[in-house]
């Protein structure tokens, strides 16, 4: 049985995992905001083979999360680059991280702190707030569809339109 394409599923979660769910690619994410950005640099501080770097790379520059740029100086050496949409990941690496040196640490605590540098303080992941500032847990949680979302969806998290059978423009129009 061939394994599911994530890239061509509807849900951007899904998707994502076709970009990030590969064992190295978070880890190669990590070395970039590490401060890697030589082939070399990714090659020595993950111990990766060269022809799996390569590829891993350019899966990463593929999906639009690094850039492959000339290295300064010229010559023939290449470095990556975060995009914008690199960039925007860094919330979702620290906070995977805060998680990670929480429960799978072990006793001497964890290998990296992460710090701003323009104070030293450490860097934490932000909790999930209300506009009160009141802390938002999964136990808070409710799903509903979204303007993307199809029939299956609206249908599953109760959209009455999509249970009538409506499509939810038409509905609208029918309360207008």
């Amino acid at each position: 049985m061939a394994p599911t394409d994530f890239a061509n599923m509807p849900c951007p979660v899904a998707r994502s995992m076709a970009m990030l769910g590969e064992r190295w690619a978070i880890l190669l994410m990590r070395e970039v905001y590490y401060g890697s950005s030589r082939f070399d640099e990714f090659e020595k501080h993950l111990g990766i083979a060269p022809n799996i770097l390569s590829a891993r790379l350019k899966t990463l520059v593929g999906h639009g999360l690094l850039e492959k740029v000339p290295a300064p100086g010229g010559g023939a050496r290449h470095v990556y680059r975060l995009t914008d949409m690199g960039r925007d990941f860094f919330p979702v690496y620290v906070a995977l991280k805060a998680w990670a040196d929480r429960w799978l640490a072990d006793d001497k605590g964890p290998l990296t702190v992460l710090e701003d540098r323009r104070d030293g303080a450490e860097i934490v992941a932000g909790c999930l707030t209300r506009a009160d500032g009141s802390t938002i847990t999964v136990d808070d949680l409710r799903v509903r569809p979204g303007p993307g979302a199809g029939r299956y969806l609206r249908e599953r998290f109760g959209d009455p339109a999509a249970a009538a059978g409506l499509d939810p423009a038409e509905a609208a129009h029918e309360q207008a």
